[in-house]
């Protein structure tokens, strides 16, 4: 290719992938190709795996994106040029829009580098006053990453307590308005709590917890962990009573690893901010940073940042987060169908289950392997989540990304066959969930 292609990025990447038929131009081919490739579903996918195909990711995140995020990624732009200035303001704008929020109505947007994980502790060891000065947090968790914030707690120094549910239940206003009411004289000055608690795939009723702590106590600040539930289950902040709500940028907003953002009340960050223990994770001076120049204090992830506005303006036009649910609610209940068919059920109460990720219980089989039936789908280019044990009792499927229902059932056509080359009866029977709970407490 010559130099006569300045601008072709995005046709350059559709050559490079064709071969491998990508998983991230399944919604762009024509009506009469899906069709076609839909009625082939039951050829056996031994035979379709192509060596170096892009793979489908049945994961939370990372997560399989479009090809047009991809191509974002071909600009090289500096990082502190005024082409990358005006994408981060343009970035922040649209996560505030998307919010139902506005710096007039008194919200601000912070971008920060890392993973998910990063930019929850750069709240939560930002805002948190240290124990000299009054200050106290309970972290509500039914899982892994409500865990993963009382780790932070503990590491900072901080003065905490955990209000603790099993991965199959999930927090109550009731537990937690009696938890804040019996704080034992040492008043309590945050709350924080996952939206979509993805250990087990639970959705946690943040509005109604956000506006009991709001009658409660009005000067208690709400820290929401919506990694997993921001762009594709809407809240509002305002009614909800959130002060700091953190996501990022490869869950359901559909971009690449990099950096996530906080969306937060001006006047509890200006507040508050000043107890930060870190210097890269200080969220007041990366928000002072971005609303004096416009730009990150230290090096930005320029291509993640210009992926991110490319996947915020599909976003937008597929109806934001609720034409995003609309979805994933569609791949979730073709999942279910046709794992039902095979004998699996999801675990979770239906009354706790999101559309996120679903988890399912290991067959009741002695020829079931879990590594095996993981790495034949891998090798079918199909990944699913195995979380950080693969010697599980059970496994997660996640619905979210660049899928439709028919990605889906190119999945359990796998699975299905997977399983009768491992001699596996169907409808397979499933281990019990006492079982399995014990091991759920070690995902992530």
């Amino acid at each position: 290719f010559g130099s006569s292609h300045h601008g072709s990025g995005a046709w350059l990447a559709a050559c490079v992938t064709l071969l491998g038929a990508p998983c991230s131009m399944r919604g762009h081919l024509p009506r009469a190709m899906r069709a076609a490739g839909a009625a082939r579903v039951r050829r056996r996918f031994s035979d379709m795996a192509v060596p170096g195909r892009e793979p489908v990711l049945f994961t939370p995140g990372p997560l399989t994106t479009s090809l047009s995020v991809k191509s974002a990624m071909l600009r090289d732009l500096g990082s502190r040029d005024r082409s990358m200035v005006a994408v981060i303001q343009d970035v922040r704008d649209r996560l505030l829009r998307m919010a139902g929020v506005s710096k007039q109505a008194g919200f601000e947007c912070v971008l920060q580098q890392g993973s998910g994980t990063f930019v929850v502790e750069s709240v939560v060891s930002s805002v948190v006053p240290p124990p000299s000065k009054g200050g106290r947090i309970l972290v509500v968790s039914n899982g892994a990453y409500g865990v993963r914030m009382a780790k932070m707690c503990q590491t900072h120094g901080m003065d905490y307590e955990v209000l603790q549910y099993d991965e199959t239940s999930g927090p109550t206003v009731e537990d937690v308005v009696g938890r804040l009411r019996d704080s034992q004289g040492r008043r309590y000055t945050h709350v924080g709590v996952v939206h979509h608690e993805t250990t087990a795939g639970t959705l946690n009723p943040i509005e109604p917890i956000g506006r009991a702590i709001r009658e409660f106590d009005r000067d208690i600040s709400f820290i929401v962990d919506s990694m997993s539930g921001f762009g594709a289950y809407s809240v509002d902040l305002q009614a909800a009573n959130v002060h700091y709500l953190v996501s990022s940028a490869n869950k359901n907003l559909e971009g690449v690893p990099g950096f996530g953002f906080i969306l937060c009340s001006r006047e509890r960050l200006q507040r508050e901010g000043a107890n930060a223990r870190s210097v890269s994770l200080d969220v007041l001076e990366q928000w002072q940073a971005m609303e004096g120049n416009g730009q990150f204090r230290f090096t930005p992830p320029t291509h993640a940042l210009l992926a991110f506005q490319q996947a915020l303006l599909e976003h937008e036009a597929e109806g934001g987060s609720e034409g995003r649910l609309a979805r994933y609610t569609a791949n979730f209940t073709t999942l279910k169908a046709g794992m039902a068919q095979m004998g699996f059920h999801p675990y979770l109460a239906e009354d706790k289950q999101g559309v996120i990720i679903t988890t399912f219980l290991f067959p009741d089989d002695p020829n079931f392997r879990f590594e095996t039936f993981y790495s034949r789908l891998s090798d079918r280019g199909m990944v699913i989540y195995p979380g950080k044990l693969t010697k599980a009792d059970c496994f997660r499927i996640g619905t979210i990304g660049r899928l439709f229902p028919h990605d889906v059932t190119n999945l359990l056509a796998a699975v299905r066959e997977i399983l009768e080359d491992m001699s596996v009866a169907l409808p397979v029977r499933q281990v019990t969930p006492a079982a399995a709970s014990s091991v759920l407490r070690s995902f992530a």
